[in-house]
């Protein structure tokens, strides 16, 4: 189903690869990461080219709801004991300088942006709350604790003023309008110098993976480093401004913003491949606290979950020199993007950026969420029921909501009749 981003704005239209390629860096994936990785790299007069399997931004990416803030739920007290006061302010630091390039460009592109606070509310947990301002203010990061004013009883929510929303794929339609894009041109497969697709051969020293979830499974480990998690959205006509952009805490909980007299209303959360309440949560919300509002619109979005809340952006793995990637922005993919496409850049260039080891893909995976990953794709595997996904052979789940088959495994869809929808499978249902 389309998003209200894809109804109101029509991205442009690039024709395929004919024949073999070469070029200084390519970049693989045509959703936001991609995009403006490339468009920076132009701007730096680096020869580049982008390669997208099918349509630009048609996926992930034309999907958000739109909100640029580094306030990515109540994770500053979680990077603070994880990683030090050090590396969490980095992190804020590198989410505050996406969105003041955000600012910046929207002053020369038409896209909607608003300033708008942000605020991260708890239903019924006013501690995490503490614990949450108790870090920002080791940081010196602004923020207030407060009651927000929503239809619906909470603990109390941490705001981060003056953040930003937007309409995505306005702004992507026009960094896009003159990048030298090939879609319906899929990249099969990675050797060093040079990358197969389904329409001839591109070679390139220096190459870029942006395809969401990293598709070479032989390097990086990505398939133990990360999971995928689905989300639901209403557009909702009749509904009232409810003043700024809001998400629950906890990873089932409502998202809230408003866009040109509609509400979007997010949640409903799961696990790809798993059960989760969908749209019917979202409809019983919308029936309980904004009666008279109408459904204009539906879609769902997918995100890539790290084992530490913090993307993976940088070199592919130890032993790839040339290839790079970003990934595992966890449902943080506007700011995450732009700070990708701007660290990218500069390792691309040579060039030093303070962001690059908070990041690295190459940083420990001792996490919790490792263990779970771990026994998630053992089970899957080790289960013996049809039909199979093809990335790593795990056992599919049918999604009644979306009449789609879901791997619970590394998070790869595909329709009913075996076509794929979302990588990391870079093909159809094995039969």
């Amino acid at each position: 189903m389309d998003s209200i981003w894809e109804k109101t704005v029509r991205m442009p239209s690039f024709p395929p690869l004919e024949g073999d390629l070469k070029t200084d860096v390519l970049v693989i994936g045509g959703g936001i990461v991609g995009l403006l990785c490339t468009w920076m790299l132009r701007r730096e007069g680096v020869e580049c080219a982008l390669v997208e399997a099918d349509r630009l931004c048609g996926e992930s990416t034309g999907r958000t709801t739109g909100k640029v803030t580094s306030q990515h739920g109540l994770i500053y007290h979680r990077l603070v004991r994880e990683f030090g006061p050090e590396a969490a302010g980095l992190y804020w630091r590198a989410q505050e300088a996406a969105l003041a390039r955000y600012r910046e460009m929207s002053r020369e592109i038409s896209c909607d942006f608003q300033e708008r606070d942000n605020y991260v509310y708890s239903l019924d947990d006013p501690r995490e709350l503490e614990r949450e301002m108790a870090a920002l203010g080791q940081l010196g990061i602004p923020a207030r604790l407060v009651r927000p004013e929503l239809p619906f009883p909470t603990a109390g929510a941490v705001r981060f003023p003056g953040q930003g929303q937007f309409h995505p794929l306005r702004f992507l339609s026009t960094v896009a309008a003159d990048l030298p894009v090939y879609e319906q041109t899929r990249a099969l497969e990675w050797m060093p110098g040079r990358v197969r697709t389904d329409r001839g051969t591109i070679r390139a020293e220096r190459m870029v993976v942006a395809t969401h979830f990293p598709f070479l499974s032989n390097h990086g480990a990505y398939f133990l480093k990360l999971y995928q998690h689905r989300s639901y959205v209403l557009a909702l006509e009749d509904a009232p401004d409810v003043g700024g952009m809001y998400v629950d805490a906890g990873k089932t909980g409502l998202s809230l913003r408003n866009w040109d007299g509609y509400l979007l209303l997010g949640g409903g959360g799961h696990r790809t491949g798993k059960k989760g309440g969908g749209w019917q949560t979202l409809e019983d919300a919308a029936r309980q606290y904004w009666p008279g509002a109408k459904i204009a619109c539906r879609w769902a979005a997918q995100d890539c979950m790290s084992l530490d809340g913090a993307p993976y952006v940088g070199q592919y793995s130890r032993n790839t020199p040339q290839l790079y990637t970003a990934t595992g922005f966890n449902k943080w993919g506007m700011t995450g993007a732009m700070l990708a496409a701007m660290l990218l850049t500069d390792l691309l260039l040579g060039r030093e950026n303070p962001y690059g080891d908070i990041f690295s893909p190459s940083r420990t995976v001792l996490r919790p969420q490792l263990v779970a990953n771990i026994w998630e794709s053992t089970v899957n595997l080790l289960t013996p029921t049809m039909p199979r996904c093809p990335h790593l052979g795990c056992a599919l789940k049918y999604n009644p909501q979306e009449h789609s088959w879901d791997c619970p495994c590394h998070g790869s869809r595909f329709s009913e009749d075996g076509t794929v929808l979302d990588g990391p499978a870079n093909g159809d249902i094995l039969s």
